[in-house]
């Protein structure tokens, strides 16, 4: 979902008329609609919202109003940073793993 968000950014092909993209489908430099978004992935439009009024209190997605409709977009920079905190996080799972997988090899010789 945040692909498809990030994709019918500013500039991007899906913003710029591609198949399913352009005005039609609910695409601008505003973002996507929730029913934009489920024309494009295999997930119910109601699952969808739920999914983006989670990642809008996360911080990862924003939304405004155009018109009738709320549109959303991908905030980078937010996405960036979690990204790097989770590989942080994943960096240090490896390093105990490897402590442990070292201890267990070390209880074998025993």
């Amino acid at each position: 979902m945040l692909q498809a968000l990030a994709d019918a950014g500013p500039g991007s092909a899906a913003g710029a008329g591609a198949p399913g993209g352009g005005a039609d489908a609910g695409t601008s430099a505003a973002g996507l609609t929730a029913s934009a978004l489920a024309d494009r992935l295999p997930v119910t439009r109601q699952a969808i919202a739920k999914h983006l009024a989670v990642l809008e209190a996360a911080g990862l997605v924003e939304s405004r109003i155009v018109g009738r409709e709320r549109r959303y977009r991908a905030l980078g920079a937010e996405l960036t940073a979690l990204g790097r905190r989770l590989e942080r996080i994943g960096d240090a799972w490896e390093a105990r793993l490897g402590r442990i997988a070292a201890i267990a090899k070390e209880l074998e010789r025993g």
